[in-house]
């Protein structure tokens, strides 16, 4: 019960990372509010999680759109009084050769993985202050730190992320509110089961050398540590999730056969 009696955000809540969390921090004794641009979809995800809806609640959100933003944090507040915890998670994919990126593509995938994660982070944030502290999680990504085919807007809005979390943690510190960020590798979502032909899951498994995707449940187990007092003295940090991806340099020998063998 790490997060006992604490009010928790999680945007992108209705499948997949978000879901998980959702799920891990309820076991934890938090209160979850579960918001997506599909209502019905968390609506759905609430009620799997708590039938009676006594400690999750549902609302739909657009995080690139500061009214809806707005409106959310409202009926947080009106319910619960105050907002302990975020996971800033929602977001889009993007797979674009950068050739092929256009204005359009990009403007949208900014908009939503770096710009939407700013203004709910700092609608957060700005409760937060009122209530005394907090904790902020941003979901980043490994793309966000290297380079890689199509992640152009993808990767430049999660490297935005990454040091967005940075700039709030030095900035928010004086008021009690803790800043960090999660960097998932390959993980196991609705989204990699639909978007990941067998040669992309060759490449990762090559890359990756616990040689498996993760699961969202393991970063679910990471965010439910940053929110804890556990990790009181983490500031500013992103915690790579990546079953040591980004930690792998030149990796060889009979488990290791490339891609296209």
């Amino acid at each position: 019960m790490r997060l006992k009696d604490k009010i928790a955000l999680v945007t992108g809540g209705a499948r997949g990372i978000g879901f998980a969390t959702a799920s891990a921090f309820l076991k934890e004794g938090a209160t979850v509010v579960i918001a997506d641009i599909n209502q019905q979809g968390a609506e759905e995800a609430a009620r799997r999680l708590d039938p009676h809806l006594k400690h999750v609640k549902a609302l739909a959100v657009n995080v690139a759109d500061p009214q809806s933003i707005a409106a959310m944090m409202d009926a947080i507040v009106s319910d619960y009084g105050r907002l302990d915890l975020l996971l800033n998670n929602a977001g889009v994919g993007g797979n674009i050769p950068f050739l092929e990126t256009s204005l359009e593509d990009w403007n949208r995938i900014i908009g939503i993985n770096l710009t939407g994660a700013f203004l709910v982070a700092q609608a957060a944030a700005r409760e937060m202050v009122k209530s005394g502290g907090g904790k902020i999680v941003n979901i980043a990504s490994l793309s966000g730190q290297r380079g890689g085919n199509g992640r152009s807007a993808y990767g430049a809005a999660k490297a935005g992320l990454e040091l967005l979390t940075k700039v709030m943690a030095v900035e928010l510190s004086p008021h009690h509110i803790n800043v960090n960020a999660i960097a998932p590798g390959a993980i196991e979502t609705e989204m990699a089961k639909f978007a990941h032909d067998e040669a992309t899951r060759k490449a990762y498994h090559y890359l990756i050398p616990m040689d498996r995707y993760g699961v969202p449940s393991e970063i679910a187990d990471a965010a439910v540590f940053l929110c804890s007092d556990e990790a009181r003295y983490l500031q500013g940090h992103t915690l790579n999730v990546d079953g040591g991806f980004l930690a792998a340099g030149l990796m060889f020998g009979p488990n290791k056969q490339l891609p296209n063998t």
